[in-house]
Order: C-alpha cells, then structure tokens, then sequence
C-alpha cells in the first residue's frame, strides 16, 4: 500500500510543480522582468531537489527499502522552505497583480495540464 501512496503523492506534487513552472512563474516573471534570480529562480532549484528526492523515496519503495528517513527529512525541509515562498511571495503577488481573466485562464489553463 505505501508503495501506490507514494507514486500517488509523487504525480500529485509534480502536477502541482507543472502547474507552477508553466503557468504561474511565467506570469510573474513577464510582468516582473525577473528570469534568471529571484523568487521563481530559487523554486525551479528547489522543484529539482523536490523532484529527485521524490524520485529516490519512490525508488526505495519499489525496491521494498523503506530506509528513506534521510530524503524524507531532506524533502520536509525543502518543501517547507518552498512553502512560504509560495505563501508570502507568489501566490499574493499573483492575487494582487492579474485580472479576473487572467485568474480564469490560469485555472483553466491547469484544467487542461496533465
């Protein structure tokens, strides 16, 4: 059973990361100017060590080693940092800055997005 919990955790917070890197950092980076620094620089860094070491708590599974505690801990501590990236940067900025429209297109947007 932790095996599926975790495949399913992994595809849902990927999701979550493609919605981010292809809808919202855009945005704030068009309206901004800020590409290669800032806030959205730092969470593409930090959606790669999100990524890899979602990668090796599911391979871990896979291979019946549920020795993962060390990238557990590791990705508790990224995911926290990200968290109150998105919380006092990103998405308020997002709420203050884009139209109606562009909040519905957003949405729609990760709608269509596998």
């Amino acid at each position: 059973k932790a095996k599926a919990l975790i495949a399913e955790f992994k595809s849902g917070l990927e999701r979550h990361i493609t919605w981010e890197e292809e809808i919202l950092f855009p945005l704030f980076e068009t309206r901004t100017g800020m590409y290669n620094t800032g806030p959205t620089a730092v969470m593409r860094l930090e959606h790669r060590q999100i990524r890899s070491l979602l990668e090796k708590i599911l391979q871990g599974a896979m291979s019946d080693n549920m020795n993962t505690q060390e990238f557990e801990n590791e990705l508790l501590r990224v995911l926290t940092a990200h968290n109150q990236k998105e919380e006092s940067i990103l998405y308020p900025w997002i709420d203050a800055s884009v139209t109606e429209k562009e909040r519905r297109d957003s949405f729609e947007r990760m709608k269509s997005l596998r």
